[in-house]
């Protein structure tokens, strides 16, 4: 196939790619805006395969998708493109509407109008999938799992915004028979995840001796889940996912963030034993919460795991210890990717009268 993946600069959507040539025969086109999570040197591997392309296209612009979609004619389009950083929702929830609700509008009709116009095996095979996140349902109380029919109920402006889109492509399917399918995922970590993240800002905070930020009392739970299972996930819920159908992906690894912080504090002491930071778990460091933090996110994978066989492969044990020996391995990558506009100051401290903190 002829798969475009959009943010296929990004976290996620790299790692997605790299799976893509190393193991498939498809051909990838890679469109994305480059905008500051946006790395090309996360693709270095695959760069000169023949069959990846890279398109600079930001999907705010109808005019440029168009075209793309007219010249590339794919048969399939995996939909990651988004602004994705809750704190930075907080700040600046224009971006977050523009890319996520009106981005993938924009993707949407042009994929709609192009899908129409196929005919015989191409079109019946044509998939649209869209990649969101489990923040859509909200808050969960101490026991419990989200799964495909827990109703959505976000909390920052990034995850109504991402709600809002998922909203949008199950209109396209019931309205339009537009084939798609829809995942969402638990939070992921990995190699070249962008330093706003709670893993890699804790790592390389930790690394320089710099105070390591907890929110609140850090007893947020969240689900941890691999990138390379991820991305295992994704590609095999657009090549053989029922249309129209939603699939939760989990790690089934809850974690508080005390933990995850607690953890990568003590590896740290163990891989990097001569720093003058250790004990690293000295640097934490406990900050106001965030406004309107969600408690606990957990989700129920039962379905991806009963209709198409896949399971994660990595606990967080053995994930995390894979995670942080590559920012250890890679220092050019992590130099490089902070030398933007992003200098892992915080984000999200925005405060309103009335929110929830």
């Amino acid at each position: 196939m002829k798969i475009i993946v959009t943010g296929g600069a990004g976290f996620i959507g790299s790692a997605v790619i790299r799976q893509y040539i190393e193991h498939t025969d498809h051909e990838i086109i890679n469109l994305d805006a480059l905008t500051y999570a946006g790395n090309l040197e996360s693709l270095a591997e695959v760069e000169q395969n023949p069959r990846y392309h890279f398109e600079q296209v930001d999907i705010r612009d109808r005019a440029a998708v168009q075209n793309l979609i007219e010249q590339q004619q794919p048969d399939a389009v995996m939909h990651l493109a988004a602004e994705s950083h809750v704190d930075r929702s907080i700040d600046g929830p224009a971006d977050f509407i523009m890319t996520n609700i009106v981005g993938t509008y924009n993707l949407l009709d042009v994929c709609r109008q192009y899908w129409s116009e196929l005919s015989g095996l191409r079109k019946s095979r044509f998939r649209f999938h869209h990649v969101s996140t489990d923040e859509v349902y909200g808050d969960l109380e101490a026991t419990g799992f989200f799964t495909e029919e827990t109703a959505y109920d976000p909390s920052s402006p990034y995850s109504a915004s991402k709600a809002a889109s998922d909203h949008l492509v199950r209109a396209w399917h019931h309205t339009y028979g537009f084939p798609v399918v829809l995942t969402n995922c638990s939070n992921n970590y990995g190699p070249y995840q962008f330093p706003e993240k709670l893993i890699p800002l804790v790592t390389l905070n930790a690394l320089e001796g710099k105070a390591l930020p907890v929110y609140g009392d850090g007893l947020q739970v969240r689900d941890w889940l691999h990138v390379d299972d991820h991305a295992r996930a994704l590609r095999l819920v657009l090549e053989k996912g029922a249309t129209g159908e939603t699939y939760n992906i989990g790690g089934h690894n809850e974690k508080t963030n005390l933990e995850v912080v607690k953890t990568i504090c003590a590896l740290l002491d163990e891989l990097v034993p001569d720093s003058p930071q250790v004990p690293h778990a000295s640097l934490i460091t406990y900050v106001s919460d965030r406004p309107g933090h969600d408690l606990r996110y957990a989700i129920d994978a039962a379905k991806i795991k009963n209709a198409l066989g896949w399971m994660p492969e990595e606990t967080f044990e053995t994930g995390i210890r894979k995670t942080i020996q590559w920012y250890l391995d890679n220092p050019a990558w992590c130099q490089h990717v902070q030398d933007g506009s992003y200098q892992r100051e915080r984000l999200g401290i925005t405060t309103k009268l009335g929110v929830r903190s």
